[in-house]
């Protein structure tokens, strides 16, 4: 009986694990390693006077991050893709911002 209930546990769990997996394409590693990545872009903007961190979304699916959201110019746009493509980690970023001179901080 204890062989069954134990049988029973680990195929759950390995149920479990495989439907995490295939629920969101990735695995729990890369979805580890995809949060480290994007608090890291998130956090470097943050810390950049140059641009408006609060005004970026910023993604990572499997290492390639998307930013979106709105920027006052050009040469913060230019800051926010430089700043995500030094974060360690990041094989891409694509850019998806807005420009838009009067944007609220």
């Amino acid at each position: 009986m204890r062989d069954l209930i134990s049988w029973k546990v680990t195929f759950a769990a390995a149920l479990l694990a495989a439907t995490l997996s295939a629920a969101c394409g990735k695995t729990i590693k890369e979805t580890i390693d995809d949060t480290t990545i994007t608090t890291r872009v998130k956090t470097a903007m943050l810390n950049d006077p140059a641009v408006g961190g609060l005004r970026i979304d910023v993604d990572t699916f499997r290492s390639v991050v998307t930013l979106s959201g709105r920027v006052k110019s050009q040469n913060e746009r230019d800051q926010a893709v430089g700043l995500a493509r030094q974060v360690s980690g990041v094989s891409e970023v694509k850019d998806a911002l807005q420009i838009v001179p009067d944007a609220p901080q």
